[in-house]
C-alpha cells in the first residue's frame, strides 16, 4: 500500500502556470512552459552579463573615449583647414579678378583719353580742312577721318564687365562680330580657342590702340598734305606774279591776318595781352604750320587781288601791243607805253583792280584819263576817255565802271589806251593779262 502510494505521489502530474488575459468579452489563455521561462531567464542573464562587461570595459579603457574625441577633433580641424583653404582660393580668385578689372579700367581710361584727344584734334582739323577746301586745296580723302565713338558714359559697363564690357563698348561682341567687321575699323577676328582672358584683353586693346594710331597717322598725313599744298600754291602764285615784275613780300607770322580782315570792306580788330604759346605736341605744331600756310596763301591771294590782273574792256579786241612802233602822227619810231583796245565811243571801261583814284581829268596827250593806284608801286591808266565817272580820292573795286571810252587827246580814233606802271615805269600790260589766265586755277 505504502509502495503504491509513493508511486502515486511520485507520478503526480505537475500542473503548468496559465496566464489569462481578458479584454472585454474576450478571454485569452497562455500557458507558460518551463522552457520558455528558462529562455527568458537565460536572455536576461546574457544581457546583464553583456552590460556589466561593456561597463567594465569602458571604465577600464578611458583611452578609447579620448581617442574618439581626438579623432572627432582632428576631423573638425581638417574640415576647418579645408574651409580656410577654399576661402583663400576664393580670395585669390577675387583678387585676381579685381586686379584684372582694375587693369581693364586703366586701359579703358587710356583709350578714352586717346579717343577724346583724337576727337578734339578732329574738330580742329575739320575747321582747317574746311578753310583749305574753301581756299581751293583738295586731298585724296574728301572727309576728315572719323573716330569710332567710345562714349564716356559707358565707363560703368566697362568697369563691371571686364573684357566683355570692352567688347560691348567697342561693338565687338561675338553676336555682331561679322557685322562690325564690315562697318567699323576697330573690328577683329573671333577669339582663338583656348585663349586666356588676359591675352584676349591685350589683343583687343592692341587692335584698338593700333586703330586709333592709324587715325592719328591719317590726320598727320593729311595735315602735311594740306600744308604742302598751300605752300606750293603760294609759291606758284608768287612765281606767276614775279614774271610781271611785281615781287610779293613774304609776310612774317606776326604780320599775318586772315583774308577776311585784310581784303574785306570792313576792318576787324584783333588783339589782347601777350601770353607765351602753349607747349603742344607734334600734332599741335602741324596744325600751327597748316594755319600759317593757309594764312600766307590767303594773304598772297589778297595781294594778288589788289593788282591789276583784270581786263578793263573784256569785250574788246587788242589792236596795238606794248613796245616800239611807228608814231601815227610823226611817222617815226616811238615807244607805245601800253596796249590799245578797239572800243566805240561810250563803251564802259572797268577798273582792272581795286585801288584809289589819283588822277581823273584831262591829261596832255592822254586826253581824258583816269589813273588808279593799286599799292605796291603798281598803278593803271585808262586814256582817251569820253566820260569820267570817278573823281580823285575815290575808292574803286575790281570791275567797277570808272569811265566810258572815247577819242580825246592824241588819238586817231575811238579806242582805249591802257597802261600799267610799276614804280613809275611803264610795263607791258599783257604780262598781267597772261598772268591772270594762269592765276585763274590758283585763285578762288
Amino acid at each position: 500500500m505504502s509502495g503504491r502510494s509513493a508511486n502515486r505521489a511520485f507520478g503526480k502530474r505537475k500542473e503548468h502556470h496559465v496566464l489569462i488575459l481578458a479584454s472585454g468579452d474576450k478571454v485569452r489563455h497562455m500557458t507558460v512552459r518551463p522552457w520558455m521561462a528558462a529562455i527568458a531567464v537565460s536572455f536576461a542573464g546574457v544581457c546583464s552579463i553583456g552590460y556589466l562587461a561593456a561597463t567594465s570595459y569602458l571604465v577600464l579603457r578611458d583611452d578609447l573615449i579620448g581617442g574618439t574625441i581626438a579623432r572627432q577633433a582632428r576631423m573638425q580641424h581638417e574640415y576647418e583647414d579645408r574651409i580656410t583653404a577654399l576661402r583663400a582660393q576664393v580670395d585669390r580668385v577675387t583678387s585676381r579678378q579685381l586686379l584684372d578689372q582694375q587693369v581693364v579700367e586703366e586701359k579703358v581710361e587710356k583709350l578714352l583719353r586717346q579717343q577724346m584727344a583724337l576727337t578734339s584734334r578732329n574738330g580742329k582739323l575739320g575747321a582747317l580742312v574746311e578753310r583749305a577746301e574753301n581756299s581751293g586745296l583738295t586731298t585724296e580723302s574728301s572727309d576728315t577721318p572719323e573716330i569710332e565713338p567710345l562714349a564716356y558714359e559707358k565707363r560703368a559697363e566697362a568697369s563691371s564687365g571686364g573684357v566683355k564690357a570692352i567688347e560691348k563698348l567697342m561693338g565687338l561682341n561675338s553676336a555682331s562680330v561679322s557685322a562690325t567687321a564690315r562697318a567699323t575699323p576697330l573690328a577683329y577676328a573671333a577669339p582663338d580657342a583656348g585663349e586666356s582672358t588676359s591675352d584676349r584683353a591685350d589683343r583687343i586693346f592692341s587692335k584698338v590702340t593700333l586703330s586709333l594710331k592709324d587715325v592719328e597717322l591719317e590726320q598727320m598725313a593729311r595735315l602735311k598734305q594740306l600744308t604742302d599744298g598751300a605752300a606750293r600754291t603760294s609759291d606758284a602764285i608768287r612765281s606767276i606774279v614775279g614774271r610781271t615784275g611785281v615781287d610779293l613780300p613774304v609776310s612774317d607770322v606776326a604780320e599775318m591776318v586772315p583774308a577776311s580782315a585784310s581784303s574785306g570792306s570792313s576792318e576787324t580788330g584783333i588783339g589782347g595781352p601777350f601770353v607765351e604759346p602753349a607747349t603742344d605736341d607734334e600734332f599741335g605744331r602741324s596744325l600751327a604750320a597748316l594755319d600759317t600756310a593757309l594764312l600766307e596763301l590767303e594773304r598772297t591771294r589778297a595781294q594778288v587781288r589788289a593788282l591789276p590782273f583784270g581786263n578793263p574792256s573784256p569785250a574788246s579786241d587788242i589792236t596795238s601791243d606794248f613796245g616800239n612802233r611807228l608814231d601815227p602822227f610823226l611817222g617815226r619810231l616811238a615807244l607805245h607805253a601800253g596796249i590799245d583796245f578797239r572800243a566805240t565811243v561810250g563803251t564802259r571801261i572797268r577798273s582792272a583792280a581795286p585801288g584809289t583814284v589819283t588822277n581823273a581829268g584831262l591829261t596832255g596827250g592822254y586826253g581824258n584819263m583816269v589813273e588808279i593806284d593799286h599799292g605796291n608801286g603798281v598803278s593803271s591808266r585808262y586814256a582817251h576817255l569820253s566820260t569820267i565817272l570817278v573823281k580823285v580820292g575815290d575808292k574803286v573795286t575790281e570791275g567797277e565802271v570808272i569811265a566810258k571810252s572815247g577819242n580825246t587827246g592824241r588819238s586817231t580814233g575811238p579806242h582805249l589806251h591802257y597802261e600799267i606802271r610799276l614804280n613809275g615805269e611803264a610795263v607791258d600790260p599783257m604780262r598781267f593779262l597772261d598772268a591772270s589766265r594762269k592765276l585763274a586755277s590758283y585763285m578762288n
